[in-house]
């Protein structure tokens, strides 16, 4: 089974996912295999990153912001800047994320969490989790 999450982002944003994909590796009843994260958003992306100092978004926002600056002159005119800088930087952080299942749970770091990253916010959106044995 595969099971969906819907959410609201901010212009932004960092959504924390891990809850969601804990309640979906938990519902699977699997004790060792595989999960995968995805998301079918073009503006958006997934990362692994630490859960403790929120500092950290800061500097991963920073930094795909001085990578990928919003600016006018993207061959890409369909809607905004800030929606042509929210493709490359969906390329660059990607869309899906493999986890590997142990016990039970998410096999995470103690200082990882899952993380959405909204490039084009506000918007409303959506997240995939599918939990399998391998």
């Amino acid at each position: 089974m595969i099971k969906e999450f819907r959410f609201s982002t901010k212009k932004d944003d960092v959504f924390c996912l891990t809850g969601y994909v804990e309640e979906a590796i938990e519902e699977s009843q699997i004790q060792e295999g595989m999960c995968m994260v995805h998301i079918p958003h073009t503006t958006a992306g997934l990362c692994l990153t630490s859960k403790w100092d929120e500092t950290d978004f800061a500097d991963i926002k920073g930094e795909l912001r001085r990578i990928v600056p919003t600016r006018v002159d993207f061959c890409h005119q369909f809607d905004t800047p800030e929606d042509a800088a929210g493709h490359i930087k969906s390329v660059l952080t990607g869309c899906t994320l493999p986890i590997l299942i142990k016990d039970g749970k998410a096999l995470l770091g103690s200082s990882q969490g899952i993380y959405f990253l909204e490039f084009d916010g506000p918007r409303n959106r959506m997240c995939y989790v599918k939990a399998f044995v391998c």
